[in-house]
């Protein structure tokens, strides 16, 4: 039988709660409400004066070329990590439920890439196709092609997507592989004796029973994407070249550090702010519908 707790008064509740409530106000509402004020806000180049400006910093940034190829580069980047990582998370899942000899091993080399750094992840992957020390990226050359991320955009836009995903792989593996080990034999079982094949049981059963985790990493992969890849970027690319691979969470950080113009990288965080939660909110409004508890 289940015991519920229940309090008397609102002292003890809100005691529990303090901790979290204060952790979320100070790092994340309190940052955020900086960042919305100093969009508005146009600062000297020594920091000595700001002044006033409304809406002056966006519309500079919507008349901005390079934040339109930003745009462009950050849909390009998070498409195709968000479905490689995805795809082959659940390829290596469905592969790590079976029962196989060496099964825990299998499972444990990968778990291992979700514990490296992204910066560390993205220094991995650059020291394998290196145009002058990799040994991949010479194997590529003695194939005839000419691969220098240094020079060529969609060479270094390739190489840091593969880094992305090879990165978030093991996140997504984890989830998948719970979800699989909580579906019930006894479904798996009655389709194997309706003659149902392996291929017809996995989109007509295994898949739509996973659909709340896919939803769920869907979501978390998005985020992903646009915010925690930027230590890939910046160890791999630098945004290079000629900002072939500058998404928007690394424009934020190039024109703040780099082009000192505080309020111009203000008002893209609070876009790229926008522009995410609209996105998880789209995704709860439509694609939630499909997902089957």
């Amino acid at each position: 039988m289940q015991k519920n707790a229940y309090f008397k008064g609102l002292t003890i509740p809100l005691l529990l709660l303090a901790p979290q409530l204060a952790i979320t106000i100070v790092f994340f509402y309190w940052p955020a409400s900086q960042a919305v004020w100093q969009s508005f806000l146009l600062q000297d180049a020594f920091g000595t004066s700001t002044e006033f400006v409304w809406f002056e910093n966006y519309q500079h940034l919507f008349a901005d070329p390079g934040y339109l190829k930003a745009f462009i580069n950050t849909a390009i980047f998070s498409t195709f990590v968000c479905i490689f990582s995805l795809s082959i998370a659940l390829l290596f899942a469905v592969m790590a439920d079976r029962q196989i000899r060496g099964a825990e091993i299998y499972k444990t080399l990968l778990i291992w890439p979700y514990a490296v750094a992204p910066a560390i992840a993205g220094v991995l992957w650059l020291f394998m196709f290196d145009p002058s020390l990799g040994m991949l990226a010479r194997g590529l050359q003695s194939l005839g092609i000419a691969w220098n991320p240094r020079l060529n955009g969609n060479h270094a836009m390739l190489l840091v997507i593969l880094a992305a995903t090879w990165k978030q792989i093991s996140y997504n593996f984890l989830f998948f592989l719970a979800g699989l080990q909580s579906i019930p034999k006894s479904v798996i079982e009655a389709a194997v004796i309706d003659g149902a094949r392996p291929m017809r049981r996995f989109w007509t059963i295994v898949f739509p029973l996973l659909s709340p985790t896919t939803f769920f990493l869907l979501v978390v992969n998005i985020v992903y994407v646009f915010f925690d890849t930027f230590g890939i970027i910046d160890s791999v690319t630098g945004g290079g070249p000629s900002g072939a691979t500058e998404t928007l969470v690394y424009k934020v950080f190039s024109d703040g550090k780099g082009g000192s113009d505080l309020g111009g990288s203000a008002a893209q965080s609070v876009v790229l702010l926008v522009m995410v939660i609209a996105m998880t909110a789209i995704q709860f409004k439509f694609i939630e519908r499909k997902v089957s508890y």
